[in-house]
């Protein structure tokens, strides 16, 4: 019997070699993997008639034909469904030393060998170690996901007793974080303000340290001479309905009382919206002013090359889901103008502080200049914008409170705009906090104390 062994890199190289020094009809003893290898021991099918003694000397298992001893203990066993009725008739015949038995055998042992591989090709060509290394990798990925939600589970839970006992030994604090959660602030912000604050005897020191804290943190423009003296390029960006277009005329109203319509320029690429560019022409024709439509960044390249002799251009663009790809687009057309155009993102006060950083993110390209608060008189409450501001540190221009041209416009106040805050406060039973909530509500920031925009808050 002369068995063969073949070592390769991969099941499909393995049998190849088998297939090119022993022929498409080689038997395969065993298949395994061995230190990151496939090893096949195989069999020339003239061979197998030397296994005829052996098979000989041992009767059938009643599982089926069982293979020599001299063979590796891990080559698969032929079932007995798989064997020829032939062979299995060849089986039953009494052992005799006579040679026609022996060569039925070998006969016997082909045709069980050939229904063997058709009936189980799998088992030729599919590898064990394959199987059981991925069955362990999927075993890993349970068992590190059940330990991060443990995790996650403890951390929380931690956190909720830490702030429950917190709420007994100080209970300043408390009704400080009550304060701040109740004006929209975010939980994240208010427990690193809060952590922050030194020792207070009572809650009104408290709340003058922490006002002071969110008043030096948010960056505004001490006055509008920045942009209407300087004069250049500014667009008008942000989502759908936050007031860009009305806001636009407010500013370019300013603009004309300051310098006279001949210095300014309108510039809008509303194209898609009914009524667009109608409502800013409106506006233009209000104030003596020429309104010019752009459909892409070739037109607006002509346009601002045209109106370089202006002191002020105003550009008004069309309102895009922060979630849409023409943010992007959009980006990119202001950048590529070929002059420099400094980008106005518009705030709504009633957002949610969670789509206000949506927003900023996706407007950010490769900077603001500033951003301007729209919509402050709709709002309920204003800490969710002021929190983004302050995290992005972004500059805030203007302030937009109502629809009126061009009086609804203020420069922004840091204190006026803190205490403002403190006073629109949720008073509404369904959205005002309990104490028994606010350990809830804490626990859950226990994973964003590490927030780079965290870390930039100044409370020196």
């Amino acid at each position: 019997m002369n068995v063969k062994k073949f070592t390769a890199s991969s099941t499909r190289e393995a049998l190849r070699m088998v297939r090119d020094a022993l022929g498409p009809d080689a038997v395969i003893l065993s298949n395994r993997n061995v230190n990151g290898s496939v090893e096949i021991l195989a069999l020339a099918s003239e061979d197998m008639s030397s296994l005829a003694p052996a098979a000989d000397q041992r009767p059938p298992s009643k599982s089926g034909f069982r293979q020599s001893a001299a063979l590796n203990d891990s080559a698969p066993a032929v079932p007995a469904a798989a064997m020829a009725p032939a062979a299995l008739a060849s089986f039953s015949r009494p052992r005799t030393p006579d040679h026609d038995q022996a060569a039925g055998l070998s006969q016997a042992l082909g045709n069980a060998r050939d229904m063997a591989v058709q009936a189980q090709p799998a088992q030729i060509v599919m590898s064990e170690s394959l199987q059981s290394g991925a069955a362990g990798r999927n075993e890993m990925s349970a068992m590190m996901d059940e330990i991060r939600s443990m995790r996650s589970m403890l951390e929380s839970q931690l956190a909720e007793l830490t702030w429950s006992s917190q709420a007994k030994r100080e209970p300043v604090k408390s009704s400080v974080l009550r304060e701040m959660l109740a004006a929209g602030f975010s939980a994240s912000l208010s427990r690193f303000l809060i952590e922050k604050m030194p020792p207070a005897a009572t809650q009104e020191s408290a709340m003058k340290w922490i006002k002071a804290i969110l008043e030096r943190n948010l960056a505004t423009v001490d006055n509008e001479n920045e942009m209407i003296e300087r004069g250049g390029v500014f667009a008008l960006v942000g989502p759908t309905g936050v007031g860009k277009t009305t806001t636009t005329a407010k500013l370019a109203a300013r603009c004309v009382m300051r310098h006279g319509p001949g210095k300014l320029a309108l510039i809008t690429t509303d194209g898609y919206r009914i009524g667009g560019y109608e409502q800013l022409r409106i506006y233009g024709k209000i104030l003596g002013v020429m309104v010019h439509s752009v459909k892409d960044q070739a037109d607006l390249k002509i346009a601002l090359d045209e109106l370089k002799g202006k002191h002020t251009v105003l550009i008004d663009t069309v309102g895009v889901s922060q979630r849409d790809r023409m943010v992007a687009e959009q980006v990119a057309m202001l950048s590529g103008a070929g002059s420099e155009v400094k980008r106005l993102l518009c705030l709504s006060a009633t957002s949610t502080g969670e789509t206000l950083n949506e927003v900023v993110r996706a407007y950010q390209g490769e900077g603001l200049t500033g951003c301007i608060m729209t919509k402050l008189d709709e709002a309920a409450t204003i800490g969710n914008v002021l929190d983004v501001v302050i995290r992005q540190k972004l500059n805030l221009y203007y302030v937009a409170n109502g629809q009126r041209v061009p009086e609804d416009l203020h420069v922004a106040n840091q204190q006026y705009l803190v205490d403002r805050a403190f006073k629109l406060k949720r008073e509404t039973a369904p959205f005002q906090l309990q104490d028994e909530e606010l350990p809830l509500v804490m626990a859950n920031t226990a994973r964003n104390m590490n927030d780079a925009t965290l870390r930039g808050v100044n409370l020196v």
